[in-house]
């Protein structure tokens, strides 16, 4: 493998892809390290496709299928005789050790959340990590287990639930772990998986946001050509981002269109016109698009119709504008890797849908144009990164998360302009409290939900009956996990108290407790 590749001159890490939620957090600890890498659908690797990209090593996923089962996913045999090294995590652990010669068993003791191993002896991916007789916390998620190793490999590691946790051919260079080592909840996972490249695979951690910003770049300019692109632009962080090297690939072939369908936070539409006509000089149209979207919102419950419908909408009304300015070849997103492995597989590979997503899910087959998602890779945390490298404004990449559909998802049940106003005014007031006590930048994302119940209350002498409303706020680094932020109860108390008297229409305000999983981050 001595060829160029044709990707740029960095050390380079393939991942193959057997469809865990959680395969693009490979991808990005080691990103972290510094490392480039690219995840490909395991179905999709042949081998002159991968002597082509030049890896220096081979990761191979977790996955939903079984080994066990005749038709369920295998590596391609072709990597096994590359030469490279080759790590696999869960079900690439197993379909690793399955094609090698070793037996995968299902039946035995499960293990699904935190667990315990106990190493056993050591090998290079543990090298300064993990000692031998220590007990090391990790991650699991199995139901199979390997129950005879394949020739040439040791146990480094095990726990109850399984035997060989950590496995090791020190020849091949050939690893395995049962355990994720990419989720935070596994404390050393993100230094076994650097130990993986740089120890065993020899990468020397050269790539960087500046590196990914050209890249990009690159990558924008050879799709569009000559092509006339126009952006979907929110305001929030993925799109302005997406906006912004989007006008430094292509200048003026760029027009934002801004739609207000109504389900904005107060004031943003006036700071979104401001912001990238007076402050970026992008080509902005703004559309006011509100009643178009609430009438046809109008008497929806269901929160997947609703998604679909304001993605259909928002389509419509791209293509609306699109021909009033002359026409235009591409539509751009600002779609993250989050909004995609909760929709469909990133990589075609066999992930489970949990949600689908207005800018992944709710494109009409016909649409006219092409689309252009320059993110789609990236994680939040990257991409506000990026942002800094493209020098934007704190103020833009420091903000929290907001949806494409808005306040439509953060009311359960039929969506008004009422409502909407009503939620508008609490988030309002939740948000401006957590900025006044300086905890804006410790938390991943806050928000209010407008509940679809109505409570009993008192005010003065009187009795009411209102809404009931619910706080959200979260801490995560990558939006797949997030833990409940741990208000002190004085301040959830100030907060309610001041949206109950000044939000007409509600009268009682909760608290949402509720970690991802098992819940989602958004209500709907």
């Amino acid at each position: 493998m001595t060829q160029t590749p044709p990707h740029g001159p960095q050390d380079r890490i393939l991942i193959l892809d057997f469809g865990s939620q959680v395969t693009q957090l490979i991808a990005r600890r080691l990103r972290e390290s510094g490392v480039y890498c690219e995840v490909w659908p395991f179905n999709n690797a042949a081998a002159e496709r991968i002597v082509a990209f030049a890896p220096k090593g081979i990761i191979l996923s977790g996955g939903p299928a079984s080994v066990t089962e005749g038709a369920s996913p295998r590596a391609p045999d072709a990597i096994f005789g590359m030469g490279l090294p080759i790590l696999g995590i869960c079900y690439g652990q197993q379909t690793m050790a399955a094609q090698l010669g070793g037996t995968v068993e299902g039946g035995h003791a499960r293990e699904f959340g935190r667990a315990t191993v106990d190493i056993t002896g050591d090998c290079a991916i543990t090298q300064g990590v993990w000692a031998p007789g220590a007990r090391e916390d990790v991650w699991m998620s199995h139901g199979d287990r390997i129950t005879v190793l394949p020739p040439g490999f040791r146990v480094v590691a095990s726990s109850e639930g399984a035997p060989f946790a950590l496995i090791a051919n020190d020849a091949r260079h050939y690893y395995g772990t049962m355990f994720h080592p990419e989720v935070v909840h596994t404390p050393h996972g993100a230094a076994l998986l650097r130990n993986f490249t740089h120890l065993v695979c020899g990468c020397t951690g050269d790539w960087t946001m500046a590196g990914f910003r050209a890249e990009a770049i690159a990558r924008i300019r050879a799709q569009v050509g000559s092509g006339r692109v126009i952006c979907g632009l929110s305001g929030g962080v993925d799109s302005s981002v997406a906006a912004v090297l989007l006008h430094e690939a292509i200048g003026d072939q760029l027009t934002c269109i801004y739609v207000d369908h109504g389900l904005m936070r107060a004031n943003e539409s006036t700071q979104v016109v401001a912001t990238f006509r007076d402050r970026f000089n992008i080509r902005l149209v703004h559309r006011d698009a509100s009643d178009m979207f609430l009438g046809e919102l109008a008497g929806v419950t269901d929160p997947e119709a609703k998604r679909k419908i304001i993605g259909r909408l928002f389509i419509e009304v791209f293509e609306e504008e699109q021909t009033k300015i002359g026409g235009a070849d591409f539509l751009a997103q600002g779609t993250l890797y989050p909004d995609v492995i909760e929709s469909v597989s990133a990589t075609g590979g066999p992930s489970v849908t949990i949600k689908s997503h207005h800018n992944v899910g709710g494109l009409p087959e016909g649409m006219r144009m092409q689309l252009v998602e320059p993110l789609r890779d990236l994680f939040k945390d990257e991409v506000r990164a990026l942002g800094r490298e493209l020098g934007m404004p704190e103020e833009i990449v420091g903000r929290h998360p907001f949806p494409g559909p808005g306040l439509a998802i953060r009311i359960p049940g039929e969506v008004t302009r009422e409502r909407a106003d009503i939620l508008r005014k609490a988030d309002t007031i939740y948000l401006e409290e957590i900025r006044n006590a300086g905890l804006y930048d410790q938390i991943w994302q806050a928000f209010a939900v407008l509940l679809p119940v109505r409570t009993v209350g008192v005010m003065g002498d009187g009795r009411t009956y209102d809404h009931a409303c619910a706080l959200r706020a979260v801490t995560s680094t990558d939006g797949m996990t997030a833990d409940v932020y741990p208000f002190e109860v004085a301040f959830l108390t100030r907060v309610a108290g001041r949206i109950v008297n000044e939000v007409r229409g509600i009268n009682r305000v909760t608290y949402d407790v509720t970690s991802k999983p098992p819940g989602t981050i958004e209500w709907e």
